[in-house]
């Protein structure tokens, strides 16, 4: 029997297996609590979220939707390999599956095919919503498979599980599809190979400086180029970083990354500043104008800093 993590814990151990992590909002406090209990935790269940675009994909997972409130999981993985920090307690995320899987996993034996739905998985697993269509056809990137991986071993590792307490969710019950596009089979085979290694946080590459954004000068441009001529750029450089950015979220189209902040990019970035991992900003605060913080949490994500 294993007592759940602590917020401080699990954040802990994803660092410490080289996981970039993004907390999002109240994600320590943010749970399910009152609508039934949270542990002893036996495993960890992987997902895939049916959606494309990080900033939608993760306020998706955060807040819910009718019918399913939020959180629904414990952790959002993009394509880009960070992890991003929802909720922590019981979420929504597992729902009932078979008493026979889960007590497979607890004896990290072989997993029967799940025939019964009569148990309740958010009790006893943490869960990881991975950005991807589920369709069998959308890519997996291999920094999205290899964040997969350490996030579940570094949950392994602090509980000192092997590889069999990790699960997809069709191996839990027999009413989802979760995960396509991969074998939980060769998934078990990296995370054990990842399990026999020391944790390694990852480190930038000697030598390597990431770019950096100016606030003051795509502030400008978001304040010049809408109302500009068709095609009109202020700071191009600073404004195409920003811009590769939200398509990268999922919140501008590849045909406007082009260097100048016109009104769809506004639109883009104002999406950005509402999004829970953006800052949730609500009314003028999400007006599409770049503040500090909202343009340091875009590149904390996509690998620029930001100065006045």
């Amino acid at each position: 029997m294993a007592t759940p993590l602590t917020a401080s814990a699990v954040l802990a151990a994803l660092k410490a297996e080289g996981v970039t992590v993004a907390e999002v909002g109240s994600w320590r406090t943010h749970n399910r609590a009152g609508h039934g209990s949270w542990g002893p935790v036996h495993g960890v269940v992987v997902h895939h979220t049916v959606t494309s675009g990080t900033a939608s994909s993760v306020a998706i997972c955060r807040d819910g939707y009718a019918g399913l409130p939020g959180p629904l999981c414990h952790g959002v993985i993009d394509k880009a390999g960070t992890v991003h920090l929802v909720g922590w307690g019981r979420t929504n995320h597992a729902g009932s599956g078979d008493g026979d899987v889960l007590q497979a996993v607890i004896a990290e034996k072989a997993l029967p095919t799940p025939n019964e739905n009569d148990t309740d998985g958010n009790v006893h697993f943490y869960g990881f919503e991975c950005v991807n269509l589920g369709d069998g056809k959308d890519p997996w990137p291999d920094v999205q498979l290899e964040a997969m991986v350490r996030a579940a071993a570094a949950l392994c590792r602090a509980h000192g599980w092997s590889a069999a307490s990790v699960i997809g969710h069709k191996e839990w019950t027999n009413t989802k599809t979760d995960p396509r596009g991969f074998t939980m089979a060769d998934f078990r085979k990296r995370v054990t190979a990842r399990l026999g290694k020391a944790p390694t946080p990852s480190t930038p590459p000697t030598g390597t400086t990431k770019p950096s954004v100016s606030l003051k000068q795509v502030v400008a441009a978001a304040r010049q180029d809408p109302a500009a001529e068709q095609g009109h750029t202020t700071h191009k450089a600073a404004v195409l970083l920003v811009e590769r950015a939200l398509k990268a979220e999922g919140l501008l189209g590849a045909a406007y990354v082009d260097g100048s902040f016109g009104s769809k990019t506004l639109a883009a970035y104002a999406r950005w500043q509402r999004s829970p991992a953006g800052g949730g900003y609500t009314g003028a605060a999400a007006d599409g104008i770049p503040g500090k913080a909202s343009l340091r949490l875009l590149g904390a994500r996509h690998g620029f800093t930001v100065t006045d």
